[in-house]
């Protein structure tokens, strides 16, 4: 199984976090498939490529509880879900026409 998961970066008391697809068997430091973001605590600065996250999560992958969270607070979720609605509305539109 694939989790999107914080795999830590960076040298001492100056941390950063690549977030990654990674196999749930490996260790934090191990080989990952992708890197998909990375999050800077110290700054609170967040960069994700949205497509491979979608594309990570659309093949099942599950995120950790902490990359959901900053995920969350960069409003992926939001609209990850705006454009399944327009997606759901637009294929509705098809069916009645």
């Amino acid at each position: 199984m694939v989790k999107l998961r914080l795999k830590r970066c960076g040298r001492k008391q100056r941390v950063i976090y690549r977030i990654v697809a990674i196999d749930v068997r490996s260790r934090r430091e191990g080989r990952d498939l992708r890197r998909v973001g990375f999050y800077d605590p110290i700054n609170n600065k967040t960069y994700s490529n949205v497509p491979a996250i979608l594309y990570f999560l659309e093949k099942g992958a599950q995120p950790t509880g902490t990359v959901h969270d900053i995920l969350r607070k960069a409003e992926f979720f939001k609209e990850r879900i705006s454009s399944f609605r327009k997606e759901k509305s637009h294929q509705k539109k098809r069916q009645v026409n």
